[in-house]
């Protein structure tokens, strides 16, 4: 797998410094890959975090307090029928 540069940037600042010298164009191949790698990382990390200042969430929904009901039913003789609902449910009875 050959360096290869990504951005137009750096292609021209290699072609601008390059000297025909092998030695020196694969050193400045190889720094200006490490520095466009650094410099792709931080433009990716500025976005994301821009991006998550920008995010607007929708606010929480209102805490609501179950309900919870104790009774003496004909079934439970020494313990009470214990439940727990929701304030919005309804009971509407049994409708098999």
């Amino acid at each position: 797998m050959g360096k290869e540069l990504r951005l137009n940037e750096f292609k021209a600042l290699y072609k601008a410094w390059k000297k025909g010298i092998p030695w020196w164009d694969y050193l400045l191949l190889g720094v200006l890959t490490w520095l466009e790698d650094r410099y792709i990382a931080v433009k990716a990390r500025n976005a994301v975090d821009k991006a998550l200042k920008e995010v607007v969430l929708p606010p929480l929904p209102d805490y609501v307090t179950p309900v919870y009901t104790e009774t003496h039913g004909e079934a439970s003789r020494s313990l009470p029928e214990v439940r727990l609902t929701a304030p919005w449910y309804k009971d509407g009875g049994d409708s098999v």
